[in-house]
């Protein structure tokens, strides 16, 4: 499976001549859903899913249940569910977003298995408690600390991950954050450009 990865939390998922997208929002390029087939939205905040962009793509857009994604028709999904998204095997887990202060945001947050594969957990460390073979870990957000990053990737303990959730960082965060998990993930951790394929 080819993973393109693309500005803040958007991934691009290439196998078997299907195109499958994570989390296209308003900071990500929209060279990521050129060819998509299908779209996957683990939540409802704008920098995980562009509505306008999302609207007129003509594709399925698959979403948690009840998430306020107002103006998009989206495939309601539910934790635990297993379907089938641009030919692609995709499990959800989890639930909740992480919370940030005083309980909020309180909103349906939903990490995706693609292919028993690759994991992209959202705004969360949810662990999906299945073998993952490639990790997506949020890198930073106002809802993560740095060892809750590194707790991520040691629990799930996959054969790779890879950063994700980074647009928030100036050139020298992203070089601390990274830092520690490259030294702290026991060699699983990788983080790739914007368009840069794994």
């Amino acid at each position: 499976m080819r993973i393109v990865k693309y500005t803040h939390a958007c991934v691009r998922l290439e196998h078997a001549g299907a195109v499958l997208v994570v989390d296209p929002g308003s900071w990500s390029e929209p060279a990521a859903l050129r060819g998509a087939d299908a779209v996957l939205v683990t939540h409802e905040h704008t920098d995980h899913v562009d509505v306008l962009r999302l609207a007129g793509l003509g594709v399925p857009v698959y979403a948690p249940a009840g998430a306020d994604i107002p103006d998009l028709e989206v495939q309601p999904v539910a934790a635990g569910q297993e379907f089938t998204a641009a030919g692609l095997r995709v499990r959800a887990f989890g639930g909740r977003h992480a919370t940030i202060y005083g309980g909020l945001p309180d909103c349906p947050n939903l990490g995706y298995l693609v292919e028993g594969r690759v994991y992209h957990p959202g705004d969360s460390v949810h662990r999906p408690e299945v073998p993952v073979e490639t990790l997506l870990v949020p890198v930073h957000g106002s809802w993560l600390k740095t060892d809750e990053a590194i707790d991520f990737v040691r629990a799930v303990a996959p054969e790779r991950a890879y950063g994700i959730h980074d647009a928030q960082l100036n050139d020298r965060g992203l070089q601390s954050a990274h830092g520690w998990l490259t030294e702290e993930a026991g060699g699983r951790y990788r983080w790739l450009t914007p368009g840069e394929a794994a």
